[in-house]
């Protein structure tokens, strides 16, 4: 155990702030006694009481009584515990100063109160608001510390979710390729090792430079070309200066993988998938539409991809992000912006990073 640890569980501190107080007191106001040695035990006696009145309120009432929400206790008692101290308080000095007349409640009581009651009451009423304010501080510090960690583990649980279902739909296409030409299977299969690559090796921080993702997704799109045939269009646009900087990994297949998943089967019309990416004025704008059948509601069958990236986008870009997606009959678009620019010291610092490994 340091020694700041042991200082603090032992309230140290709190005897020499009383020392401290007790010392004060006593210089300001032993000339009011007729000797100094009064003095020094009313002095002691004030500061001791003080303190007893703080820490039961402090330690007692607030706890079983006010954050209990039983108000009127809390208030009977707090007042019946002031009064109560500051007269058992004036019989004790009358006591040390031999003074007859203070052992007399009914002389002049208003001064009595004044003097006594009044000024005990707002300094233990200030040593209550400290406590509130501290605990105040402490149950905002633990509610942040709780978020975090909520959004942690809900992004941890998610990204779990997410990894395993690109996997396989990948594993799927290569399937599809078994009895094409070898050429073509080992382009899938490196494509599909890259992938497995960037989500098992590169997918560790809290953010990934945006050329990996783009990789990432063209690497997806082009398992998903070998899929289709000469009536199925797909295009993948991405202007040149969706560059430097950085987004959270794995946030935009989701998209990429709904609109194949959905996309028609028409026979004698063209079935697409159309995927547009620019930047412009610090927002990086991600757009994916798709041909769908009449009658099919991709949001009812979105499966887990759609839920989970939305909650992601609250999670991590709250107030930096709007999603669009509109759904028509023969149609299903996503339109995804994001701010950027605020990050930009971050990105530079998860660039260098990078660059380091």
């Amino acid at each position: 155990m340091n020694s700041r640890s042991f200082f603090f569980k032992y309230k140290l501190h709190h005897i020499l702030s009383w020392m401290l107080l007790f010392g004060t007191w006593y210089y300001f106001r032993y000339q009011d006694y007729p000797t100094q040695q009064q003095a020094f035990w009313i002095t002691l006696l004030k500061v001791a009481d003080l303190a007893m009145m703080i820490y039961l309120a402090n330690y007692l009432l607030i706890p079983r009584l006010l954050y209990k929400k039983k108000y009127a206790w809390f208030l009977v008692t707090f007042i019946v515990m002031i009064v109560s101290s500051s007269l058992g308080k004036m019989l004790i000095i009358g006591r040390i100063l031999d003074d007859p007349s203070m052992f007399d409640l009914t002389v002049d009581p208003k001064q009595r109160i004044y003097d006594n009651v009044i000024p005990h009451f707002f300094l233990v009423i200030a040593g209550v608001a400290f406590k509130l304010i501290y605990d105040h501080f402490r149950m905002q510090k633990r509610l942040v510390e709780m978020a975090r960690e909520k959004a942690e583990a809900e992004l941890s649980f998610l990204k779990s979710q997410i990894n395993p279902h690109f996997l396989f739909n990948s594993l799927n296409s290569v399937y599809f390729l078994i009895n094409k030409e070898n050429p073509e299977a080992r382009q899938a299969l490196h494509k599909f090792s890259d992938m497995l690559r960037y989500q098992l090796y590169e997918v560790k921080g809290t953010k990934i430079p945006i050329e990996k993702e783009l990789s990432y997704l063209k690497d997806y799109v082009d398992l998903q070309k070998l899929r289709k045939d000469e009536n199925y269009s797909v295009e993948f646009n991405c202007s040149p200066d969706v560059k430097g900087f950085s987004i959270e990994p794995l946030l935009l297949i989701p998209f990429v993988e709904n609109a194949f998943k959905h996309i028609s089967h028409k026979a004698g019309e063209k079935n697409f998938v159309k995927l547009d990416m620019t930047r412009h004025n610090g927002q990086f704008s991600f757009m994916i539409e798709n041909s769908k059948e009449p009658g099919h509601t991709t949001e009812q069958h979105g499966g887990i991809g759609l839920n989970n990236v939305r909650r992601r986008l609250e999670l991590l870009y709250p107030e930096k992000h709007v999603l669009q997606i509109k759904e028509e009959d023969n149609h299903y678009k996503v339109d995804l912006k994001l701010k950027i620019e605020q990050q930009a010291a971050a990105d530079k610092k998860n660039n260098n990073l990078t660059g380091r490994r």
